[in-house]
């Protein structure tokens, strides 16, 4: 299957406890759902794990993996991301976008002009923030996600019209 047909939805932060346990990462809005879109892949495809949650831990969820069955198996694995087949997630209301499908998109101003393209979406603890490269530039242009500032995303055209505040400009 094609990476673009897969999202990440966590990564494994290393081994909890002696017996294959580790310690999840999710990204998932409800973090427990992480489990159910399962099996998990690692980026590259060339594994995929079955996802049991055991208990919440600090900092994440602790998990069995299908194939972890001791402490060094999982911290050999830790900071792998973890990708669900786009198929098993569930489908988002028009204003909802998973962060995927964001990355690499093109950012045109209202007028037309490109402005650049995303490079991340950050969330510092208010709301999403768009991190977009600006050729010529020497930081990157963030741009809070909310519908006043970027009032069109237009996932099929791969393109994102945004009206920064004059300040970023």
């Amino acid at each position: 299957m094609a990476k673009e047909d897969r999202v990440c939805v966590g990564a494994i932060a290393g081994a909890f406890g002696v017996k294959g346990e580790v310690r999840l990462k999710s990204f998932c809005s409800t973090p427990e759902d992480i489990a159910a879109y399962g099996p998990l892949w690692t980026e590259d495809g060339a594994r995929s794990f079955t996802v049991t949650l055991t208990r919440p831990v600090t900092g994440g969820l602790g998990a069995r993996l299908s194939g972890v069955a001791t402490k060094e198996d999982g911290d050999a694995l830790r900071g792998v991301t973890l990708w669900a087949d786009r198929t098993r997630l569930p489908s988002l209301p028009d204003d909802e976008f998973y962060h995927a499908d964001l990355i690499g998109m093109e950012v045109f101003d209202t007028g037309g002009a490109p402005l650049g393209k995303v490079r991340a979406i950050q969330n510092f603890g208010a709301s999403d923030i768009l991190e977009i490269f600006v050729p010529g530039r020497r930081t990157t242009l963030l741009l809070p996600f909310t519908r006043a500032v970027v009032p069109t995303v237009d996932l099929k055209a791969r393109r994102i019209v945004a009206d920064p505040p004059e300040e970023t400009e």
